[in-house]
């Protein structure tokens, strides 16, 4: 039989064969504690599963990665699990029309955040525990049928140390024989299953609803974190939004909450940001902020609890029949977080949020070669785990956003209640939306459908404008325009805003929507229009498209782009210069410019953290290499006169000095780093805490600033899990050698570091400053990469492959030796190849970006 993969063919297969009526699981984790065994730490799994058979004396399999199994029973009759069990399946042959199947087996505790995680806090020594199963890692926990098209009900229970707390989805207690039961949960997929163990700190509270009809409903609340974290926690504000969460939903959905409680848990060295497990959501640690952060911070914390309560209808209630249809969960979880955290809660700027952040995402996404429809063709497991990406989640919420200027908010909603109404607890597939969606709307949706979900590519959109001698617009024309390998021109709704100065500020004195269909569209709203400043094609972001300008509009840009009064309108122009930075269109230096001299007047927090982040990647990646220093330079000084005038206290204040810490490039910046550090130099307004100490000690490591006794001495002050992965990475900056080659050596060549920390010491490795310390590794990545994709489980395969690319060798011979690997490996696995083919595109755009900056300093 095949290995661990699972293809689409298997699936269907099996799901025409089989229903599954129930499982039964006890797990016994009171090994999860205790000295480490000789071999793999294992806990014990003894799984009993009632299902049925279409066509008795058939034979097929059950899904399970385990060390060893000990026994297995269909249907009363015993099989020796040396015959039956590979490794990864259990045969089943001569099925029964009603079947059981008990299967007891040993599984692996994990290090890789895969199946069930295990985690021992450094500061006390607890253990705590949690799984994590999408697409396909609940087989690493117990036997089941790993697709999410055989939907069953689950009872679990388990066995755990003395002084430990189990929760599972369902409600659960401890009984008398020491054995944690949970109710019996609705039929859902095995991926969604969870269970959380361990000493967790843990806070409740209660959602009350009642209805129109009087019904009421209670939802019992509970959120947990790590005991090491409690001090951090601020629940309250999680449960906050959680509230204003349930109550967005139940208004728009019509569908009360169906899943009992609702816990949501904070765990550590989660791979994720968020996971929906119905009943048991859970959420990486790292959203418990340990030191100040920005409101930008606590807003993408909100965003994703939204997004994982909205999974609770769209992916739970429903689920998509197989990973083709993934976007039938994520698009809408992702469009449904912004949604509802605009109109529910406190941060009301979310689509700015989601037009600056969210979409940029997707563009990157959706110019790789591995761009694929919004609805993708997934052939198996391993194309299911890398479509969790910029298309399936951000391109896929904003084509969300565009269907609902299409069809209109009311009916967008009102086909949902009836998605969920047709097809709670079962499985659908892209069509079983469309034609909702179609009933209410009146809209053709197979033609939309078509054009946004079934074809890839992001199509740009320019206004071509003429004058007439009173300085009055003739024509205004949108052309639009698409790349060679996705031709497709699409349907847009888009407004179109006119843009002048007034008393000091760039307001919008005229707009126009209009449907841009095909190569040219000529808005006729705005002709006769006075002459505009600024022409802003897809303004207040309805569509999704690349948002290109005119000459005049560009020239208003770089003189005058922080006078633009509205936020979302300046963060779309944002948006659009840095997508021509990427395309070679800008030179990096302009982009650059253009920051340094408008980004301090930027109001929005998020924005201007974003903006911080691109402008690194400017000067990293597409300045020319000649230029790249004095770009360092710039940006160094442009971030300390930020920072020296910023607000004292401010968050602005505090994102200025992340940012500076990132470009210290000079014995004078180094100086002030190490000053903020010790206590000498002080900043007024600025509380250096444990977070942002890390933050100036990483460039003073990098530069050979820190060595390993002062990031030793940081550890002392902050020996706790978040300081462990913080000194890691710290250690793997340091610009000796000696020091790669150790960092290389855990990371390739060992498997010892959990997942955390295998992040962390890629993280350190790759310093932009160290480019020449860091070449002779190109080489050593390409003879690495296939071995080790075989060896390691997928995520850490991906965390390397992806991590270790030497896109600091930015060079011709690097794109020549990715060429070489592709060539000489047709036959890699797809998901490897996908993930090479995308580094070299990016390399590629690397490489053009850093042309046309050098041409812009001879031109």
């Amino acid at each position: 039989m095949p290995g661990e993969n699972l293809s689409r063919d298997e699936a269907r297969e099996r799901a025409g064969l089989l229903s599954v009526d129930g499982y039964d699981v006890a797990l016994d984790l009171r090994s999860a504690i205790g000295d480490a065994p000789d071999g793999p730490r294992t806990f014990r799994s003894v799984t009993t599963i009632r299902f049925r058979c279409a066509r008795p004396g058939a034979e097929s399999f059950a899904d399970l990665v385990a060390p060893s199994v000990n026994a297995v029973t269909l249907n009363g009759k015993p099989l020796d699990p040396a015959a039956v069990f590979d490794g990864t399946r259990v045969a089943l042959a001569d099925l029964a029309a009603e079947n059981v199947l008990v299967v007891d087996a040993n599984c692996a505790y994990s290090r890789t955040g895969e199946g069930l995680h295990r985690f021992v806090d450094p500061e006390d020594g607890e253990v705590y525990l949690y799984t994590q199963y999408e697409p396909a890692d609940s087989r690493r926990v117990f036997a089941n049928f790993e697709q999410p098209d055989l939907k069953a009900s689950f009872r679990f229970e388990a066995t755990a140390p003395e002084g430990w707390t189990v929760w599972s989805n369902g409600e659960g207690a401890r009984g008398e024989d020491g054995v944690w039961r949970f109710a019996e949960t609705k039929p859902i997929s095995t991926y969604i299953t969870c269970v959380v163990a361990g000493p967790y700190h843990y806070v409740t509270d209660t959602y009350r609803r009642t209805f129109d009809d009087g019904t009421t409903l209670e939802i019992p609340l509970g959120a947990m974190c790590r005991k090491g974290l409690a001090r951090h926690f601020d629940a309250d504000d999680v449960f906050l939004v959680t509230k204003q969460g349930f109550d967005f939903f139940h208004d728009q959905f019509d569908y009360p909450y169906p899943f009992g409680k609702y816990d949501q848990a904070f765990v550590p060295e989660y791979n994720l940001g968020a996971m929906e497990n119905p009943g048991l959501v859970t959420f990486r640690e790292e959203f418990i902020f340990r030191g100040k952060v920005t409101q930008a911070a606590y807003e993408r914390r909100a965003n994703v609890i939204l997004h994982e309560m909205a999974h609770m209808w769209f992916g739970d209630l429903v689920t998509m029949q197989w990973w083709d249809d993934l976007w039938l969960k994520e698009s809408f979880a992702d469009f449904m977080g912004s949604f509802s955290q605009v109109e529910a809660t406190r941060f009301t700027n979310g689509w700015i949020t989601f037009a600056n952040g969210r979409k940029s995402w997707a563009y990157r996404a959706d110019q790789l070669p591995s761009t694929h429809p919004i609805t993708a063709d997934i052939r198996d497991l391993e194309d299911a785990k890398l479509n969790f990406d910029g298309i399936t989640y951000a391109k896929g919420a904003s084509v969300l956003k565009q269907l609902v200027a299409y069809v209109g908010r009311d009916a967008f909603l009102e086909g949902a209640r009836r998605y969920f109404k047709a097809h709670a607890y079962g499985n659908t597939r892209l069509g079983d939306l469309l034609s909702v969606l179609e009933e209410v709307s009146g809209r053709d949706m197979a033609s939309w459908s078509r054009s946004w979900l079934q074809t890839a590519g992001v199509n740009s959109l320019t206004p071509v404008v003429t004058y007439d001698a009173g300085d009055r617009i003739t024509e205004l024309a949108v052309v639009q325009e698409a790349v060679e390998d996705h031709p497709t021109l699409r349907p847009h709704r888009v407004a179109v805003g006119l843009y002048r100065s007034e008393a000091g500020a760039l307001v919008r004195y005229a707009r126009a929507e209009v449907d841009v269909d095909g190569p040219r569209t000529v808005v006729a709203e705005l002709a006769g229009a006075e002459r505009p400043e600024l022409i802003l094609v897809n303004d207040d972001d309805l569509t999704y498209c690349k948002i290109r300008f005119d000459e005049g509009s560009l020239a208003t840009l770089r003189a005058n782009l922080g006078d633009i009064t509205d936020p979302l309108a300046r963060a779309l122009c944002w948006s659009a210069l840095w997508n021509l930075t990427r395309d070679a269109l800008m030179p990096a230096r302009d982009f650059i410019e253009l920051v340094l001299a408008h980004s301090g007047r930027e109001t929005d927090i998020g924005v201007l953290q974003m903006l911080h982040a691109w402008t690194r990647s400017a000067q990293t990646y597409y300045a020319a290499p000649e230029w790249r220093e004095q770009g360092g330079r710039l940006l160094a000084e442009g971030a300390m006169r930020e920072l020296r005038i910023a607000a004292p206290g401010s968050e602005h204040q505090l994102a200025w000095a992340r940012f500076f810490a990132s470009t210290a490039t000079t014995d004078a910046d180094f100086q002030l780093l190490e000053g903020l550090l010790e206590g000498t130099a002080k900043i007024d307004g600025l509380e250096v805490d444990q977070e942002l100490r890390w933050v100036l000690l990483e460039p003073l490591a990098a530069h050979g600033r820190a060595d390993e006794s002062v990031i030793g001495a940081e550890l002392a002050r902050d020996d706790t899990a978040s300081g462990k992965r913080h000194q890691v990475r710290c250690l793997a900056a340091r610009p000796s050698a000696a020091v790669k080659a150790q960092a290389w050596a855990q990371v390739v060549e060992s498997d010892s570091l959990s997942n955390a920390l295998v992040e962390a010491t890629i993280s350190g490795f790759g310093q932009p400053s160290q480019r020449e310390l860091i070449a002779p590794y190109a080489p050593k990545y390409f003879e690495a990469i296939e071995r080790l994709w075989a060896e390691r489980s997928i995520q850490i395969g991906m965390d390397v492959v992806k991590g270790l690319f030497p896109s600091l060798r930015d060079n011709r011979s690097t794109l020549d030796s990715t060429d070489e690997w592709l060539t000489a490996h047709p036959d890699a696995a797809p998901a490897l190849r996908r993930l090479v083919l995308e580094a070299r595109d990016d390399l590629a755009r690397t490489l053009r970006g850093q042309a046309c900056d050098a041409a812009s300093a001879t031109g």
